[in-house]
């Protein structure tokens, strides 16, 4: 099958998830399998195994291109460029959610999920910029062969029924009504993106390594706080698990 029609598949099965995501939103049938809060722990557990197992060495190896790019390792910081980068993608979404929380709270409309005010309004941009990534980066996992899409599938359709619930729970009806169709339109839109401007390798691994900061603190979020409800041994499960499957292949 042609790279492209794969990639253009995968990117349709991830939008998906965002368009028609069942009973992983808060409020679904609690009889359906996604509304009971292990499962997203498991899927939590799924998306860090993926960063730590698969993406981490996998940027370790890359991390010499940027080297090169960058001067050879005369060049400052040059064997810590590709962690650095990891490190300000952490960052950054862990600050744009502390501060869509704390705004919310300074202006008492942490109880008014109908409105559309300008701190979600920018969570929900900050979301469609990570869904796009995921996207774009579809076209060169396609490209390094089946396997490497599939698992790479596999963890981002996990990873995105964390971002399902954890905006649905922040969101609710507002999400519901339009913010999850703004997503999967940037899961898509991400991938013709990445098919009419190819990466060259370099790029990726620039990119690639925000992907790792990014689903390391969306999947933290989603089970640290007091107040997410987290479950210790599902998350272990899903982590274990998938790490074996990462290692096995």
């Amino acid at each position: 099958m042609d790279v492209s029609l794969q990639a253009v598949l995968v990117a349709l099965v991830l939008a998906a998830v965002f368009a028609f995501p069942g009973g992983v939103a808060p409020g679904a049938e609690p009889a359906r399998i996604w509304s009971r809060r292990r499962w997203v722990s498991a899927a939590a557990g799924v998306s860090v195994a993926y960063v730590f197992v698969d993406v981490l060495p996998e940027l370790s190896a890359l991390n010499g291109l940027l080297v090169e790019a960058r001067g050879g390792k005369d060049a400052v910081f040059a064997e810590q460029r590709i962690y650095v980068i990891v490190l300000a993608a952490f960052v950054l979404m862990y600050g744009l959610q502390h501060f869509v929380m704390q705004t919310r709270r300074q202006e008492g409309l942490g109880q008014d999920r109908e409105r559309v005010d300008p701190a979600r309004a920018l969570q929900l941009a900050g979301f469609a910029a990570y869904a796009a990534l995921i996207g774009y980066l579809l076209v060169e996992r396609a490209e390094d062969g089946p396997t490497t899409l599939a698992t790479y599938a596999a963890a981002m359709a996990i990873h995105f029924v964390i971002v399902n619930h954890s905006l649905g729970e922040e969101l609710e009806k507002s999400y519901e009504r339009w913010g999850r169709w703004l997503l999967a339109g940037s899961v898509l839109a991400g991938c013709l993106f990445g098919l009419a401007w190819p990466l060259s390798e370099a790029a990726f691994a620039r990119l690639f390594a925000i992907l790792a900061g990014g689903v390391t603190i969306t999947s933290l979020g989603a089970e640290l706080p007091d107040d997410r409800q987290g479950r210790f041994w599902p998350f272990c499960v899903g982590a274990t698990a998938y790490a074996a499957l990462l290692t096995i292949i």
